[in-house]
């Protein structure tokens, strides 16, 4: 069980505050069951709530500072996500993304980087779906590795840069 004052990460809403363990005050809940109320780190005045019991949703406690920099000296290591079916490639993006699991994100990204860049080194556009789930596993990331390390999301970027030689450094390699 988290307790008040713990970070999270929580589904497609990143990182977020517990603000309150108790039952909620909402028509048709039942005042025996508990909540943990959340505050979104990264959405302005806004919060969630989901039963202390739920399972549905990943709901975990975010990496300590130690396991943000042992995933950032790993990245290089780490291996591409791999599309196991083409015409399911933006339900494979959100499953990925809502697994809540950084190692994975971390190949997430590095895989729609190369396709991107493989796109536009053929001269094609990038599609919507690469764009967003991009945009997102980033946001979603980077989220987490800011609190994680006590630094602010603009800054994480360029820390991760400093530190990383394939795609995060805008350097991809290829075999």
């Amino acid at each position: 069980m988290f307790s008040v004052g713990d970070y999270v990460v929580y589904g497609n809403n990143g990182v977020c505050k517990v603000t309150d363990i108790g039952p909620i005050d909402c028509p048709g809940v039942s005042r025996d069951r508990l909540y943990y109320t959340m505050t979104p780190c990264y959405i302005r005045d806004s919060s969630v709530s989901t039963p202390v019991d739920n399972t549905k949703v990943v709901l975990r406690k975010i990496m300590t500072k130690e396991e943000a920099e042992d995933l950032i000296n790993r990245m290089d290591e780490i291996d591409e996500f791999k599309v196991r079916e083409e015409k399911k490639r933006e339900y494979e993006y959100k499953s990925t993304i809502l697994s809540g699991d950084p190692e994975e994100i971390v190949g997430l990204i590095k895989a729609i980087y190369d396709r991107i860049k493989r796109r536009t080194d053929s001269g094609k556009k990038v599609t919507s779906t690469d764009s967003k789930y991009f945009h997102i596993a980033e946001d979603s990331l980077y989220g987490e590795l800011a609190i994680s390390l006590g630094m602010d999301k603009e800054s994480i970027k360029e820390y991760i840069r400093s530190k990383v030689k394939t795609v995060f450094s805008g350097e991809q390699e290829r075999d």
